[in-house]
Order: C-alpha cells, then sequence, then structure tokens
C-alpha cells in the first residue's frame, strides 16, 4: 500500500512541475478535436444519406407519375405502332421507379408489394407490346386490365404524394426509419398517411395476372433556321432594332453588354433601363436580320387587374403591331401575377405548331415582359402542306372509341426526326383525362397522343 501512496504522489509532483500538465491538457485538447471532428463527420454524412433518399424519393414519384400518364395514353391508343412505343415506355418507367424505391431505407411488406406491382406492370405491358409490334389488336380482356391497372397506377401516385407530404410536413427523417427500421415506421405508417402502402397489397391480387409548356413548345430545331431571314447586322443596328421592339420613348438607357448564341443563333445582348426605373429588361437582337430573340424582364406583379383573356389578346395584339401575323393562342401558365402564353402561327386555318412563340405577361398593367421566339425562328416559313385525304369525319372514327370528342382541327406538329407531319388534331375526354389525338390527315395513322392538364393556374400538356 505504500508503494501505490508513494507513486500517487511522484504523479502529482510530475504534474505540478508543468511539464505533465502541459501533456495532459494537449491530450484533452486532442481528445476534444477529434470527437468534434468525430461529430461533424458523422453529421455530413447523415446529411448526404438524407438528400441521397429524399432524392431517390423525388425520382421515384416522378417515374410513377410518368408511368400513370403513359398508360392513360395507352387506354385511348388506336394505334399498334403508337401502343407499343407507350407499353415500351411503361417498361423502362417502372423498372426505373423499382430502382429509386430499392434505394429508400423501408423494409415494409406494403413497399415490397409497391415493388411487386411496379414489376408485374412492367411485364404486362412488354408483353402486350409484344403483341402491338405484330400489328394484333388488343382482346377487351387486356383493354379492361389496362384500364384497371391505370386506376391503380393513379392510386398508387397518390399514396405517394400524400406519403411526400406528411414526411415532410412532420419532419420525419429518412434516417431515423433507417435506424429504427420496420417497427418505427410500422408505428408511424398510419399516421403518415390516409392512404397507407397497405390498400396496395390489399388490390394487388387483382393484378396478379399481368408538362409547362403547351403542346409541342419544344419545336424541332431546324438546321437550317429558315426562319431567321435578312442579311447580318452591326451592333449599332442591333441596338436600333431593340429600341423600335420595346418603344424608344419607353428607353432611359441602353447598354450593350456581349455577343452570344441562343440556341444556335448568334445574338447582341442589351441591358435596358426604363423610364420608369422599376422595371429593367434583358433583349437578346439576332446578328442575322435583327430579329428579337429573347426578352425577360423581372418584376413583382402584386395585383391582378386583367383577366386570363384579356392578356392573351394584349399579347396577340403585341405581336401583330410587330409584324407576327396570323398568331393564335394555344396554352398558357400563370404564376406569380404573369401569364405566359404560347402563341403559334396559323396557315390556311391550320395551326403550325413549330412556329411557336412565348410571351410573358404581366397581369397587373398588360406589360409584356418575356419573350423567346427560338421556335418562330427555327421553322417559320410559307409552308405547302400535304393533301388532306383523310375527312374529319373519317379521323373521328379512328380513335378509341371512348374518347368522347370535343373539338376537332387541322395542325402541323414536329417531330423527333426534324420532320413535320399535317394531322386532325382530335381534342377529347375519357373519363376524368382530356387527350389531344394527333391523327395523320394523309395516312390516317395514329401519330401522337397528348395529355391535357388543367390547372387552377392554366393548361398544360405532357
Amino acid at each position: 500500500m505504500g508503494k501505490i501512496k508513494d507513486k500517487i504522489y511522484d504523479w502529482k509532483d510530475r504534474l505540478r512541475s508543468g511539464k505533465m500538465l502541459t501533456l495532459v491538457i494537449t491530450l484533452i485538447v486532442i481528445i476534444v478535436t477529434l470527437g468534434i471532428y468525430a461529430y461533424k463527420l458523422s453529421r455530413n454524412y447523415r446529411q448526404l444519406a438524407e438528400n441521397n433518399y429524399n432524392h431517390a424519393f423525388y425520382q421515384l414519384i416522378e417515374y410513377v407519375d410518368n408511368t400513370e400518364k403513359l398508360l392513360a395514353k395507352a387506354t385511348i391508343s388506336f394505334s399498334s405502332t403508337h401502343a407499343t412505343e407507350n407499353f415500351n415506355n411503361i417498361d423502362k418507367q417502372t423498372a426505373l421507379a423499382q430502382a429509386y424505391l430499392s434505394r429508400l431505407p423501408i423494409d415494409t411488406q406494403e413497399l415490397e408489394n409497391t415493388q411487386k406491382f411496379l414489376h408485374q406492370l412492367g411485364d404486362y405491358c412488354y408483353t402486350v407490346s409484344k403483341k402491338t409490334v405484330k400489328g394484333e389488336e388488343l382482346t377487351q380482356e387486356e383493354l379492361d386490365n389496362l384500364d384497371k391497372l391505370h386506376e391503380y397506377s393513379v392510386n398508387l401516385k397518390n399514396t405517394l404524394y400524400q406519403l411526400e407530404t406528411d414526411l415532410f410536413s412532420k419532419t420525419i427523417k429518412w434516417g431515423e426509419l433507417e435506424n429504427t427500421g420496420t417497427r418505427m415506421f410500422g408505428k408511424e405508417e398510419k399516421n403518415l398517411s390516409q392512404s397507407s402502402f397497405y390498400n396496395i397489397e390489399e388490390d394487388l391480387h387483382q393484378y396478379a395476372g399481368l408538362i409547362y409548356d403547351g403542346a409541342y413548345s419544344e419545336s424541332l430545331q431546324n438546321p437550317d433556321i429558315v426562319g431567321l431571314t435578312g442579311d447580318d447586322i452591326s451592333k449599332e443596328q442591333a441596338e436600333k432594332k431593340a429600341k423600335e421592339f420595346l418603344g424608344e420613348d419607353k428607353i432611359e438607357e441602353i447598354n450593350f453588354t456581349e455577343e452570344s448564341q441562343n440556341s444556335n443563333i448568334i445574338c447582341y445582348n442589351f441591358n435596358i433601363k426604363s423610364k420608369n426605373r422599376a422595371n429593367d429588361f434583358s433583349i437578346s437582337v439576332s446578328k442575322k436580320g435583327g430579329h428579337v430573340v429573347a426578352i425577360n424582364c423581372n418584376r413583382d406583379v402584386k395585383d391582378e387587374s386583367i383577366k386570363e383573356d384579356e392578356a392573351v389578346n394584349i399579347g396577340k395584339q403585341f405581336l401583330q403591331n410587330r409584324e407576327y401575323k396570323n398568331m393564335k393562342e394555344t396554352y398558357y401558365m400563370k404564376e406569380n401575377g404573369v401569364i405566359t402564353v404560347n402563341y403559334a402561327y396559323t396557315q390556311d386555318n391550320v395551326i403550325i405548331y413549330p412556329d411557336l412563340i412565348k410571351l410573358k405577361i404581366a397581369l397587373d398593367n398588360g406589360e409584356i415582359l418575356g419573350l423567346e421566339s427560338t421556335g418562330y425562328l427555327n421553322s417559320h416559313k410559307e409552308r405547302e402542306l400535304a393533301d388532306v385525304k383523310i375527312t374529319q369525319e373519317q379521323a373521328k372514327t379512328l380513335v378509341n372509341p371512348k374518347l368522347e370528342i370535343s373539338a376537332i382541327d387541322l395542325a402541323v406538329i414536329p417531330t423527333e426526326w426534324n420532320t413535320e407531319i399535317l394531322c386532325w388534331e382530335i381534342k377529347g375526354k375519357n373519363k376524368e383525362n382530356d387527350f389531344l389525338v394527333y391523327i395523320n390527315a394523309s395516312t390516317g395513322e395514329e401519330e401522337d397522343i397528348l395529355m391535357i392538364i388543367n390547372t387552377p393556374n392554366g393548361t398544360l400538356t405532357t
């Protein structure tokens, strides 16, 4: 016992000497620093994992949403070629949805059944595509199955949207679900969503056998840029064009910023201070021909004293006054007091979707806040339209009988192969969904189907 006391006294003496004290303090500092570093490293890892889970969840929602829209189109498609394309796309989208679902840190029977549904849906669509690729018609039972699958995909999509809302409004972290596993999720899921994944499990046995923008707003990019007419102009000439387009009486100061390329169009770019100093503009004028390619002004619009239809007419008159003749509004979207309208060129009462101009219009005073004309400049010309060999009445018989037709017009649509097709654009409704079906006016082939999405802020297509 005496020896132990001697060692303790010896250690105290050394500690008082200063050297030992310094060593101990240094060790404490190192330990604390390492602890802080380890904590930050762990926190960064958790945040990275959380971000990855969020990304996977949002991707899952996106692919399920895509699948539902493709299924809706497939239920009214009357073309074997187009149906095959839809079915193949569904197969791809469900495979991607499964991949992202598997990345979520949840291991429950309900999610396993969701995985199972996506897998069976992809397999079913792949199976029926082997019939449609041969030009064979689907049986009534197969068509009924597609209707049921679409209804079910809507339920799945809505479940995911509700789960998204509940998860993030309740600030529940994916990491918590990962750490506590099935027990935690089983405890929370009843509170997380009224439409839980349990509904998917209950109904799966029934299937054991198994855009902003309007139509063609992303117009084809014509390599010849046929609408870009005229000779090259100087920077000074471009400045004059910008003043004329916006109204020289409204401009206090204009400054050249740079020469750049906008969608394969070389442009002179300017910043403009307006006389009221409330809103400054940027404007791009093409070097070739001096065409206005883009305008943009970002300002807050707090009051909405102008109705949507009035704003649409203001935009049409604006284009008319600047030599853009025969422009017809197609689709629009309203956001934060600003309406964005797509105007397509018309020739002989035929809508020419590739020749598209977008305008942003303020709903407080009707001011034009933005313009984008690349589609029009890429494609605009007077066309020699194809002969209409399919009558309007014949076209109506070439769409799925389930489509309740409300309107039909002739339209030229772009293709992914940089060509154009004259079609009958048939607008109709099937159940709660609105569609545009495009029937080739020369051959009667079904060329495309777009789903119309009506929102409180406007109309989109996908």
